[in-house]
């Protein structure tokens, strides 16, 4: 969960250095977050087929350890490796990183669900819990690495990465993994697709990876070039805050343990979501857009997690494939929404210095542009948690755990 968190949130963190160094447009940061998810999905898709038929789940878990840790040395030599178009190489490091995230993404979470217990959504919070804990370690070593090295520092930076996947390498060579369902005993996903509860799960996970990964993906870049606060700030107060609020979420529901319901919580949070990034879009202070921010990572804490124990509950003997397809969906979600701020972003910019529509009339006083062309896009990213209450409302939380299409009659 530690590298999974690396690999997806070390991008962002690089956005304004990337730009500054390369040129980059918005939409081209952005892209880079499409081209991770987009890859994570299709290794999801692919994985469907094949992991819980031939059994590879210990191959396949050491080898995204290998991966992961290729494509973080390809994109950090990027501009040595591919001179005359280094945004080649970080497509390319990005998509070798992917794959190694997307096999992580699909294999973590059913080992844990294999695992022997009586609190499977309390540990699955938990687990998750590493993601963000993650996530601020990075955002942590990496802010602090970014403000006393140099430019172009963040080469370095990455490959110095790439050595925490080559040491889980070993540790993943060493462990013996628990067994999953049978083949005989297994659910396919023709049978699930049966139910409305298996869509609505699929959707609910599309739009928390949008809810969730747009806010992770966008709170740095954000807060540097929309409200005018250095790379330092940015990271340690908005995007790590953003981090330290997801762990506290899955923490406590994680100590919790199976007291209450999953899905009032998941409805509290898309709400509170929603709310967040209406205040961001809308807010002329910049404190408050800030605050926010770090606000919704609470708020978005339970969802993808809280999603994955509501699919698992619900079809307890579906194997891989279940965690596959949630993943996939989620991963969907994830890559396209952070990616339509981004080109929502570009073009809103672009308008306001063009004098397009008297745009230039319509902003506050003070606001840049960049911060306008930003808060647009991040106001259509609140379509993501509003759609995600209505998919949630009508998602039953299932008193017994369903198995698959009942019998007519």
């Amino acid at each position: 969960m530690f590298i999974q968190a690396m690999v997806i949130n070390l991008t962002p963190l690089l956005f304004i250095p990337l730009k500054l160094e390369f040129g980059l447009t918005f939409e081209q940061l952005g892209r880079l977050v499409l081209i991770n998810f987009l890859t994570q999905m299709l290794v999801d898709l692919a994985c469907t087929a094949v992991v819980d038929r031939f059994g590879l789940v210990k191959p396949l878990t050491v080898a995204a350890q290998v991966l992961a840790a290729v494509g973080l040395v390809l994109f950090g030599l990027a501009p040595g490796w591919f001179p005359g178009s280094p945004y080649t190489g970080l497509v390319l490091g990005t998509v070798v990183f992917s794959i190694g995230c997307g096999l992580l993404e699909v294999l973590i979470s059913p080992i844990l669900q294999a695992v022997p217990s009586r609190r499977k959504a309390g540990e699955m919070a938990l687990l998750h819990a590493f993601y963000p804990i993650g996530k601020v370690a990075v955002i942590a070593v990496t802010a602090a690495l970014l403000h006393v090295l140099p430019q172009g520092a963040w080469v370095w930076i990455a490959l110095g990465w790439a050595v925490v996947p080559v040491l889980n390498t070993a540790a993943f060579l060493a462990v013996r993994l628990p067994p999953f369902v049978h083949e005989s005993q297994r659910h396919r996903a023709r049978r699930m697709a049966g139910t409305g509860s298996f869509w609505l799960v699929l959707a609910g996970m599309l739009l928390a990876g949008a809810t969730e990964v747009t806010f992770a993906q966008w709170t740095s870049a954000f807060a540097q070039a929309g409200l005018g606060w250095s790379q330092g700030v940015a990271d340690w107060v908005g995007f790590g805050l953003f981090g330290v609020m997801m762990i506290a979420g899955r923490l406590w529901f994680g100590w919790r343990g199976e007291d209450g319901r999953i899905r009032p919580i998941l409805i509290a949070g898309a709400a509170g979501s929603a709310l967040c990034y209406l205040a961001v879009a809308f807010s002329p202070w910049p404190a408050f857009s800030l605050a926010a921010c770090v606000i919704a990572g609470g708020c978005v804490s339970m969802l993808w997690p809280g999603l994955v124990s509501l699919g698992a509950a619900r079809f307890p003997k579906a194997g891989v494939s279940l965690f596959a397809l949630m993943a996939a969906f989620g991963d969907t979600g994830a890559g396209a929404m952070p990616w339509l701020v981004g080109w929502v972003a570009d073009r809103v910019e672009r308008a306001v210095g063009a004098g397009a529509l008297g745009l230039p009339d319509w902003i506050p006083e003070g606001v840049s542009a960049a911060r306008f062309g930003l808060q647009s896009g991040l106001f259509v990213a609140a379509l993501a948690p509003i759609a995600l209450i209505a998919v949630l409302a009508g998602l039953r939380e299932p008193r017994q755990a369903e198995e698959g299409p009942r019998d007519p009659g």
